[in-house]
């Protein structure tokens, strides 16, 4: 197979890294790894061709510092450089520098970053192209008298947003006018912060839409096209962690006509390579622009599952130059899939993030099941990072049958030494909610306030106690006080842990 670049430079970490190094190997390309000092011993760097040390631990001085990026690649000889997703992937002064280093930045051009990452700006030129839109304001105001009269006639409730948010900041929704000035205030102090620009606006706040987006490929030889839709409304904090395709939601009609607004939407912002557009659904049926993602995103192997696209690969071939492959001509959905991410986080204590040392791991095998991972036994999860450690995809001829696969390989994914959120995602899926489709971005909120733990299925007690022993035989140094006198429990040896259902502390 003919490279279509001499090499490429993946510009990120974990899952997502190797997830580019294997489609890189499977072209024949050779692919540099790029690693702060947390990461010295991490999957990614050691799947490498070749790998360079770029700085501390924080994002900032290692995995966001551009020219640091840049000096990786021209010291490395790469030709190419895949952001992946996060750190760099949607800053438009990044893919600038690549343009200025003659190196290709594997993703869409700086303009169309740009102009999609601002939110207002997006707005407008969607509007014009005739997109539907939430109601709302079409720019921005400091003037709070603008937000009053938008509020009114958006109705309430509203919500603010930042123009350059994304992940849940910057955003406050709005029941009635005695509030809004408190939260335009607290959106804009929120989005200097996290974004450096406390620009926001006003839009009506759609209650408990379904949340689902279109991924869309685009080549420089005037060829767009969607490749369907993943519902993402399984939601904790405005982030997603579960998604599927087929939309339970979308007869063939309305899919078609999303799919041709979400190919409007990167016409008009003149796209290349893959993205996403995303909408909101309501109840009513009706579907509105709520913003695109100028990356590959996390959940894309739902699609890949469906359809038999790589899509990674595609944006290598996409970026080298070459039109859409044939792949594209006759796209059909093929049975459902489901991905679940798995965070190191605990799932019974409000999401919060866990660390440590991954003491056992293994992974669930069978037909139609995926595991893009980024860790392994021995890997260090710090708090430097986002808690993503993987993601697992169940592909089915069936919905019914994709979420009993999924649910049989949650069970069977074995991981010690940090908290996951394995069982609440299984408590998700075997709710007779989600089993009817019936997923609402309120879904968790609604249907997981009074889940309850069944602390005593211990029924993998005994694979627990064979990854415990595992450990050569050496004498766990916890206290004899805590397993009783004269006693030492070989759980506290491991740390914090959760297999399948029976969770330590």
């Amino acid at each position: 197979m003919n490279k279509l670049f001499k090499k490429i430079l993946v510009a990120n970490r974990s899952e997502i890294a190797i997830r580019v190094m294997n489609a890189c190997r499977t072209l024949g390309i050779p692919a540099v790894a790029v690693y702060s000092d947390a990461d010295a011993k991490s999957k990614h760097r050691l799947q490498a061709d070749e790998s360079i040390h770029i700085g501390a631990s924080p994002p900032r001085e290692s995995y966001l510092d551009i020219e640091k990026i840049i000096a990786a690649a021209k010291q490395t000889g790469c030709d190419a450089i895949h952001p992946g997703y996060g750190f760099l992937a949607e800053n438009p002064t990044f893919a600038g520098r690549c343009a200025e280093e003659k190196i290709a930045f594997i993703g869409p051009s700086p303009d169309a970053i740009a102009l999609l990452g601002n939110k207002v700006a997006s707005r407008t030129k969607m509007a014009d192209a005739g997109v539907p839109l939430i109601p709302g304001m079409k720019g921005t105001e400091t003037d709070l008298d603008v937000y009053r009269e938008a509020a009114e006639t958006a109705g309430y409730p509203v919500m603010i947003k930042a123009a350059a948010g994304g992940g849940g900041k910057g955003m406050r929704v709005v029941h009635d006018a005695e509030g809004l000035a408190d939260a335009v205030d607290a959106a804009r102090r929120e989005a200097k912060n996290a974004f450096d620009d406390d620009t926001v606006y006003l839009e009506k706040y759609i209650i408990n839409p379904r949340h689902i987006e279109f991924q869309i490929m685009a080549d420089h030889h005037g060829n767009t096209v969607h490749v369907f839709e993943r519902e993402c409304s399984i939601q904790r904090r405005h982030q997603k962690i579960i998604e599927e395709t087929p939309s339970m939601a979308l007869d063939y009609d309305t899919r078609a006509r999303m799919g041709a607004d979400a190919v409007r939407v990167a016409q008009a912002a003149g796209y290349t390579n893959a993205g996403t557009v995303e909408f909101l659904y309501d109840k009513s049926g009706h579907y509105y622009f709520l913003e695109m993602n100028t990356r590959i995103q996390v959940e894309h192997p739902v699609t890949e599952m469906v359809t038999g696209v790589d899509l990674v690969i595609e944006q290598i071939r996409v970026a080298a130059g070459l039109p859409l492959s044939d792949h594209f001509r006759n796209l059909s959905q093929r049975g459902h899939a489901i991905e679940c991410r798995i965070y190191a986080e605990d799932g019974e204590d409000n999401f919060m993030p866990s660390t440590g040392r991954i003491a056992c791991y293994r992974e669930p095998t069978g037909p139609g099941i995926r595991v893009d991972s980024g860790v392994t036994a021995g890997t260090e999860v710090t708090i430097d990072y986002d808690p993503i450690m993987a993601k697992l995809i169940a592909h089915a001829p069936t919905r019914e049958l994709a979420i009993s696969k999924m649910i049989d390989a949650l069970h069977n994914y074995k991981i010690l030494g940090v908290k996951t959120s394995k069982k609440f995602m299984v408590d998700v899926l075997s709710h007779p909610e989600f089993a009817a489709g019936r997923t609402y971005t309120d879904f968790i909120e609604k249907n997981m306030a009074d889940r309850k733990l069944d602390m005593e299925q211990f029924r993998e007690l005994a694979v627990a106690v064979a990854a415990a022993s595992s450990f050569g035989g050496r004498r766990p140094q916890a206290a004899a006080a805590d397993s009783g006198a004269g006693r030492v429990s070989i759980w506290r040896s491991v740390g914090s842990w959760q297999v399948g259902d029976l969770i330590h502390e």
